[in-house]
């Protein structure tokens, strides 16, 4: 849960836009020239950069000789506008905002030369969340066909019940024909009427409405197990390719947003298919079916039928743009409305703690307030179409009653005839009218095809390799060799040079974003080096497949995750198929057994979400334990006793002494006390690697571990000297000599 205020989501109405005048990109400047927090933009248009500060809004003409900067320190980032060498303007922005920085420039540098790209679409002036995705367009939904391919027999089997259906529904009106011709009109007139004849028309019209009847039940319950496993391969797809993401594409998402994702949208995709889609391909049949009767009966009136045909096109080509972009919004401000629930639910204890219940609700309320703003917008839009569409078909209606009536009255066709045209057309209407409403559900599941495409569109950062290498059993020697990454633009870890022994306890120790976190992250590969190589046992680890290479690594971290579940399943989290034995050897081993046992129900006693209901040190012995079941070959502890107390840290330091024998462990801690039984030490400074060795020797190089060392000891003596003032009387403080402190 973030602990900054979220900042409302920007006005659109007080932007100075011209007639016409579109966002190409926008920037969210969320610091002052102070550094403090705020909620200040920039926009680019194809003529002007435009920036608001302290609700004031300042532009600059695009042009060749103006030019953007960007540079970014200490997690703040900065843009400056230039025009040559003058600097006009800078803004100051978090580095969460970064891609939209570096975005802005890319559109910067494509406009202001007066030229920009043929295929650019600008976003839409309103939308103050868009994405960095191109528009989609209702032909995404045809990329869905490769989850449909395994089902081609069964939409096969559906279309063509689907037609049959369609075909045996337009039999009645044509059977009233001779109904009226040749049975009612007759008899008014004095004629008997045919018995036979009428139930046979009778019988026709009867098993006409029970073979529609039947086939549409076939066909609907068909289609409707296809479209919820289409649905299910498509939930199961996306979840499957999201788990082999790489973590920087996590960094970039808000969990309520991927939830969203691969809940709602493919709900709202798997109603489509199984609803909606089968609707318009039933009213695209009945209206090319009926409009060839209507031709065959009188192709005059038929003509007449087709008048609205064009307007309502018309009207659903200038809606359908309209309704998609109005619907990617919704999907977007759902998506924020999602990620509070996600942020605040799991972080409860945090939010009562600090007592800010009405603020996470003030969050809802205006994302939920954000969320009502763009359905009503969108709603009014397709409030006046729908009913304009009726209108349409109802005055078509009228002009076909007024031309019968007229061919009537001068023997052209005859009461029959005109009473079958009628009920087709009825039916030609309103086939024609549902074709309009699916305009917007085609339009909804296409943007939320979209969005589930990005997410199975991206490729990870960590590529599984073409060939890979068996990591067989590893022996743990890791070598590091110019080892640089970045995160964006951001140098985190420049030319690094490391060798670890095979079985060697390695403990890494430097200041707070010295690249120590980064360094085990990319050991792991939970990201991929920009420069150099990691090697493990001479092989590149990048030619291993990932999974294979990480089922040899164990980590603890310094708050453990533990799942909903049993304890016994969360200690058999990477051995799943570990047998009851196993699992209590290794629970003994982790210094947790004694503990398990005193739960109500042991080893099956239930764990809450992410281990609530479990101290902080019964936690990490379990994440220990889960460690050791595995029988890793390389050890990753990420100060794991940073955030217990004394007593528990014994504990675990016990626990981590069974864990780290006969294994290559890298060990990250502040507190240099836990790392005393490393056989070397590794001092990392912005990056890189300043020293390497033993706690003796580099004390005695009086470098910077000694410096970190004395600034340690000096927290310490403060420390202990704030509790022995808190401990001894009011009188005791006279007894020291003058000048002592």
């Amino acid at each position: 849960m973030s602990s900054l205020p979220s900042p409302a989501p920007p006005d659109t109405n007080d932007v100075p836009l011209a007639s016409g005048e579109n966002v190409l990109a926008r920037l969210a400047v969320d610091l002052d020239e102070q550094l403090r927090f705020g909620a200040d933009e920039l926009l680019l248009t194809p003529r002007r950069l435009l920036a608001r500060r302290a609700g004031r809004w300042q532009d600059w003409p695009l042009s060749p000789a103006l030019s953007l900067r960007h540079q970014d320190q200490g997690g703040v980032a900065q843009l400056s506008l230039h025009d040559g060498e003058q600097r006009l303007a800078v803004w100051r922005f978090t580095l969460g905002a970064n891609a939209e920085a570096l975005k802005l420039m890319q559109r910067f540098e494509q406009y202001r030369a007066g030229a920009p790209p043929a295929d650019d679409e600008p976003d839409e002036p309103t939308d103050f969340a868009a994405e960095s995705a191109p528009t989609p367009s209702t032909w995404v939904l045809l990329r869905l066909g490769r989850f449909a391919r395994p089902y081609r027999w069964q939409l096969l089997a559906g279309f063509v019940l689907t037609l049959a259906g369609t075909a045996a529904s337009l039999v009645p009106p044509y059977l009233t024909i001779p109904l009226m011709d040749e049975v009612l009109i007759p008899f008014q007139a004095g004629r008997q009427i045919d018995p036979t004849l009428v139930w046979k028309l009778l019988a026709g019209l009867f098993a006409a409405a029970v073979a529609a009847w039947g086939l549409g039940w076939a066909r609907t319950w068909l289609l409707a197990l296809v479209s919820e496993r289409i649905g299910a391969d498509l939930r199961t797809a996306t979840f499957e390719h999201l788990l082999g993401l790489s973590l920087d594409y996590f960094g970039a998402k808000r969990t309520g947003d991927l939830m969203s994702r691969i809940g709602s949208e493919s709900d709202r995709i798997c109603v489509f298919l199984s609803l909606h889609a089968l609707d318009f391909a039933t009213d695209v049949l009945m209206i090319g079916m009926t409009a060839l009767i209507l031709f065959s009966i009188h192709p005059g009136l038929a003509l007449v039928t087709l008048l609205p045909l064009p307007f309502i096109a018309w009207m659903i080509h200038l809606v359908r743009d309209r309704l998609r972009t109005g619907f990617e919004k919704i999907d977007r401000v759902w998506g924020e409305v999602t990620s509070v629930l996600a942020d605040t639910i799991p972080g409860i204890r945090v939010v009562k703690a600090f007592a800010q219940e009405r603020r996470e609700a003030a969050r809802f309320k205006e994302a939920n307030r954000h969320n009502l703003v763009v359905n009503d917008k969108l709603n009014k839009t397709w409030s006046l179409f729908s009913p304009t569409v009726s209108l349409l078909t109802e005055v078509g209606l009228l002009v076909v009653w007024a031309f019968g009536i007229w061919l009537v009255a001068h023997g052209s066709i005859t009461v029959g005839v005109l009473t079958a045209f009628v009920a087709y057309i009825g039916r030609f209407y309103g086939r024609l009218d549902s074709m309009s409403r699916i305009v917007s559900v085609t339009q909804k599941a296409a943007a939320g095809a979209k969005r589930i495409f990005d997410i199975l569109d991206h490729v990870s950062n960590v590529p599984e390799p073409a060939q890979p290498v068996p990591t067989g059993a590893l022996r743990g020697g890791i070598v590091l060799q110019g080892v640089g990454f970045r995160y964006g633009s951001r140098g985190v870890i420049r030319g690094l040079d490391l060798t670890i022994r095979p079985g060697e306890m390695i403990g890494l120790v430097g200041h707070s974003g010295s690249g120590k976190s980064t360094l085990v992250n990319l050991i792991c590969r939970f990201y991929d080096v920009t420069d150099g190589s990691i090697k493990v046992d001479g092989t590149d680890l990048r030619r291993f497949a990932v999974a294979d290479y990480r089922r040899h690594i164990g980590v603890v971290l310094q708050e453990p995750f533990l799942f909903f579940g049993t304890i016994a399943e969360n200690i058999a989290y990477g051995r799943p198929d570990a047998s009851r034995e196993q699992v209590v050897a290794a629970a003994r081993a982790a210094h947790a057994h004694e503990f398990i046992l005193r739960l109500p129900h042991g080893y099956d006693s239930l764990v809450g979400e992410r281990g609530q209901g479990l101290s902080g040190g019964e936690r990490q012995r379990i994440s220990i334990a889960r460690a050791l079941l595995i029988d890793p070959r390389l050890l990753i502890l990420d100060e794991a006793t940073s955030s217990v107390d004394t007593e528990t840290e014994g504990e675990i330091q016990r626990a981590l002494d069974n864990l780290v024998q006969g294994r290559t462990t890298i060990a990250i801690a502040h507190r240099l006390s836990t790392l005393r039984r490393a056989d070397r030490l590794v001092v990392m400074d912005r990056g890189r690697v300043v020293e390497e060795g033993t706690h003796d020797v580099l004390l005695a190089r009086r470098g910077a571990y000694w410096r970190l060392h004395e600034a340690q000891l000096r927290q310490v003596d403060e420390g202990d000297d704030a509790r022995d003032a808190r401990v001894l009387p009011p009188a005791a403080p006279a007894a020291h000599p003058a000048g002592v402190v």
